[in-house]
């Protein structure tokens, strides 16, 4: 089955922020010293297959099409970082949870405390096998008389299905919502600003793992604020057949002020995750892996909660201390890129493997540096250890750091606000 966006016309009609009726001169003056000139050609939006092993294998493929870029990287990825990108997301699926006892359900079953989930917040959550391996990664949100559950569209029939097992007498449905709902994101400093002018709502403000419903042209959406890139990140669930209506409504703020605001594809939006240290289920981690793996075990596993299933393996796994092997960032020295699937080996024995490379990037704010991150040994995983890497038909060697390369305005504001709760001796002021 292939899952397709509904604004695909829309995208592939999209020619660039400077095309159009009297586009060139409008930007020019907001731009002194640009040239006038008018384009005579626009930006081809470039898709790709997205979609998983696990889904490939099955008789019914599940996959989509997202797009890779605009044509334009570099302005995608600038605007990320000084505007906002508008990331059409169709690899998204929705699973909405109904019933009194929808709470008490899904804490049984999800590795995240759940007791004090109220309305208007957002938790990230593992959805575990009984070998205590990743089913799904689902971000939740309440919405006060019933919660959307954010996952992988390659997951979600898994998701609902293995889920479904486990309600006996429970009063709650479980329904499969794709079709109902399409999700849009924003990415980049004006975000917030973006969202308070096509709404309407000056005052509009969310803080990371909030959520809650504005209005778009008289649209009800769904947003929920999600950061993954370093800057602000809105992820906007909106209906199937307004989806068009709010994503011009979106682009449409670029004209309204200089925001810079303009559709991105994916290879910009990976860039941006991978410097601020985000991995991704489907990419960097699957279903064959362990939470403790992932590198996000922390932000999905509540380790004081009671029972849920898997729950033995992972904490068996705390206990010890540490699991097998481990998700890692990698700086790779020199300037040869290493491509998803490349083999990592030991510094001083390089028919060792120790791991593989999940993602990576040319990262801009690190001085078009190599990043990466990967999956090695635990043995080896040490910060500053020193590790070599398959890259472009060669080896070359590479530094093991933490899995955040650059703390973008987003991470710094959540920095800067935690250490201004702090005493002198490191304690907390409350």
């Amino acid at each position: 089955m292939i899952y397709q966006s509904p604004i695909r016309k829309l995208l592939e009609a999209y020619q660039g922020p400077d095309v159009g009726p009297d586009a060139s001169s409008a930007k020019a003056a907001h731009r002194p010293g640009a040239a006038t000139g008018e384009r005579t050609s626009g930006l081809i939006a470039e898709f790709f297959t997205y979609s998983s092993t696990e889904a490939v294998e099955k008789t019914h493929q599940v996959s989509c099409e997202l797009v890779g870029s605009f044509g334009d990287l570099h302005a995608e990825y600038a605007a990320i970082r000084t505007g906002a990108g508008i990331f059409d997301s169709p690899h998204r699926g929705t699973i909405q949870v109904t019933g009194p006892e929808r709470k008490d359900f899904l804490n049984r079953m999800l590795t995240q405390e759940l007791k004090d989930f109220s309305s208007g917040q957002a938790r990230e959550s593992f959805w575990l096998n009984r070998k205590g391996r990743i089913d799904a990664d689902l971000l939740l949100m309440e919405l006060g008389d019933h919660i959307l559950l954010d996952v992988d569209i390659t997951q979600l029939e898994q998701a609902i299905e293995t889920l479904n097992q486990f309600i006996i007498l429970e009063d709650v449905k479980l329904e499969d919502a794709t079709e109902k709902y399409h999700h849009i994101a924003i990415h980049g400093k004006q975000a917030i600003a973006v969202i308070a002018s096509a709404s309407g709502d000056t005052q509009f403000t969310l803080e990371n793992l909030q959520t809650k419903t504005i209005s778009i042209n008289s649209i009800e959406v769904i947003i929920v604020r999600r950061d993954q890139t370093g800057e602000i990140g809105l992820e906007l669930i909106v209906p199937r057949d307004d989806a068009a209506t709010v994503y011009e409504a979106l682009i449409a703020e670029d004209n309204k002020s200089n925001k810079r605001v303009r559709p991105i594809g994916w290879f910009a939006f990976n860039t941006a995750r991978i410097e601020a240290g985000t991995p991704l289920f489907n990419v960097d981690f699957a279903a064959s892996n362990l939470p403790h793996e992932t590198g996000v075990v922390n932000n999905r596993v509540s380790f004081t909660k009671g029972c849920y299933l898997g729950q033995e393996i992972v904490a068996r796994i705390q206990s010890l201390g540490k699991p097998k092997r481990m998700l890692v960032g990698l700086r790779i020295k020199g300037d040869a890129l290493p491509d998803a699937g490349a083999q990592v080996y030991k510094s001083d024995d390089e028919d060792s493997t120790i791991g593989v490379v999940t993602s990576s990037t040319i990262s801009p704010m690190l001085g078009s540096a190599p990043i990466a991150f990967a999956h090695i040994a635990i043995v080896q995983a040490e910060v500053g250890n020193t590790v070599i890497v398959e890259a472009e038909s060669d080896k070359v060697a590479a530094t093991v750091c933490d899995l955040m390369f650059y703390k973008g305005s987003a991470e710094q504001k959540q920095i800067d606000m935690q250490t201004s709760n702090q005493t002198p001796t490191g304690e907390s002021k409350a």
